[in-house]
């Protein structure tokens, strides 16, 4: 039963191929996540790079009582595993955990495993560089990163509590910055409601955790709109409820089996430039495959205790890795399904929020035509995709023999069963990302802001007329382990 960092490695453990450890030492700073680049990365890292398995290191330079582990998501299989479903059937798995969704519980400090071990900002020796082995990606980085860390603060007036994954830069002995992308995370509503009110936000930041809180985390709306706390779909995924604890010192709680916690306040109406320390006016790798640029003002987090458990694993992943792939594609997944489903029960078999895209930029629908009507409601399920994920950017469609986590059988389809002049379905001048450094009026003069894309449709499914003419060669199905058997 994975129900913690350190069960989700007992699990990977026993499957061959999935999980390794070295006990050479490495340098966080960019070492670390250059080794992993060739290990397991994947997802859009320059290459050469693959998908491997989940790796832990055991020595970390300047840090010898910490272990750092990489690339626990990176895998689509990985995640199967450890959510206990066929990599495939992900998106409806998170779809029913939605259904029978349990909120999370309060327990008390005897359950606390996470604060075996606290650090208060008060002593004068305390500093959160040294505490957290948080690494950089590259040479390049702003700064050290936590790039896994689950941020849980309330919202000031409803009480209402929520979960999500941010850019956290560690600047100084007790201060972080916090990046929020523009007008899509609840948290910077609970900051902006706070700020208004020139009140500090208390915040906890959770690194290590089941990854079902990982994946859950990653929920956006409309399927998790504000005051839906994410912690509740990962009850829903095992079942039980997660169990938070109260923070130590901050009014907040965090996740109570957690290996590390930071606990501290978002200071209303304090900023600070991204690159303080480094001056590369670069911040960090992002999922498109592109270093992201230093943002000149962000909102600061005042430290005030880390705690953790004894022997910590600090988790962490590389910016565009299949890891992101994992967390941001499989619940998109899941909603696009869902709405689908809604609006037109039976036609949309499944998603794939494919790496190319970072798990956000793209989508794979398999959609299927069975009666002559069918015709073009293809094409309207994926503008229900898009008029509700804004971060998408391109959708193709396939029909249902068309392997859709299988590029090549993608494209395959869009060789044998499309033609530009009448399957592209351009929506110019729609908000999409603003991470996509070809949504700006200096790529196109059409673009009249930064992070302004043209949406595109390319419909490969065959027209249902011709459905006749389209019928693949048909193999004969064996059991190839009688010939070969080791072949799985």
């Amino acid at each position: 039963m994975v129900d913690d960092l350190r069960s989700a490695i007992e699990c990977l453990k026993q499957y061959e191929g999935e999980y390794i450890e070295t006990d050479v030492a490495v340098d966080p700073h960019a070492q670390l996540a250059g080794v992993y680049r060739h290990i397991g990365a994947g997802g859009t890292v320059k290459r050469p790079t693959k998908e491997g398995p989940a790796m832990m290191f055991n020595r970390i330079n300047g840090h010898p009582d910490a272990k750092v582990l990489i690339g626990l998501l990176s895998s689509r299989k990985r995640v199967g595993v450890l959510l206990d479903e066929k990599p495939e059937r992900l998106g409806f798995l998170l779809n029913d955990a939605i259904k029978r969704k349990q909120p999370p519980v309060k327990v008390g400090k005897e359950k606390a495993k996470c604060q075996e071990v606290v650090h208060l900002a008060s002593n004068p020796d305390f500093d959160i560089r040294k505490l957290v082995p948080a690494p950089t990606n590259t040479q390049e980085d702003a700064g050290p990163y936590i790039t896994l860390g689950m941020c849980y603060a309330t919202n000031p007036i409803t009480k209402e509590s929520d979960i999500t994954i941010h850019r956290l830069c560690l600047q100084s002995k007790d201060e972080i910055t916090m990046f929020f992308t523009p007008g899509v995370r609840h948290l910077d509503v609970f900051r902006e409601i706070a700020e208004k009110e020139n009140r500090a936000l208390p915040i906890s930041i959770s690194i290590g955790v089941d990854p079902a809180i990982e994946i859950a985390a990653c929920f956006e709306p409309p399927t998790t709109p504000l005051g839906f706390n994410e912690l509740e779909i990962a009850g829903g995924i095992r079942n039980k409820p997660v169990e938070l604890a109260k923070c130590v010192s901050v009014d907040e709680y965090a996740i109570a089996n957690a290996e590390y916690v930071i606990e501290g306040e978002l200071l209303p109406n304090v900023r600070m430039r991204e690159d303080l320390n480094s001056n590369t006016g670069k911040a960090m790798p992002e999922f498109p495959g592109y270093t992201g640029p230093a943002n000149p003002a962000l909102p600061v987090i005042k430290v005030k205790a880390v705690t953790h458990r004894k022997n910590p694993i600090m988790q962490t992943c590389i910016g565009p890795s299949e890891e992101h792939v994992s967390m941001a594609g499989i619940p998109t997944e899941a909603s696009i399904l869902s709405m689908v489903e809604e609006a037109m029960p039976g036609k949309l078999l499944n998603v794939y929020c494919a790496t190319p895209g970072g798990g956000k930029f793209v989508a794979i629908l398999q959609f299927k035509k069975s009666i002559p009507s069918d015709e073009g409601r293809q094409r309207q399920a994926a503008l229900l995709a898009f008029s509700a994920f804004s971060e998408l950017k391109h959708i193709y469609i396939v029909d249902e023999d068309v392997d859709i986590f299988d590029m090549n059988d993608v494209m395959w389809a869009m060789t044998t069963r499309f033609q530009g002049d009448i399957d592209i379905i351009t929506i110019p001048g729609v908000r999409c990302h603003p991470l996509d450094p070809s949504n700006d009026s200096a790529y196109s003069p059409s673009i009249k802001d930064h992070g302004i894309a043209c949406k595109t449709i390319f419909d490969c499914t065959v027209p249902f007329h011709l459905k006749d003419r389209f019928i693949r060669a048909k193999f004969m199905d064996v059991d190839a382990t009688k010939w070969v058997p080791d072949e799985k």
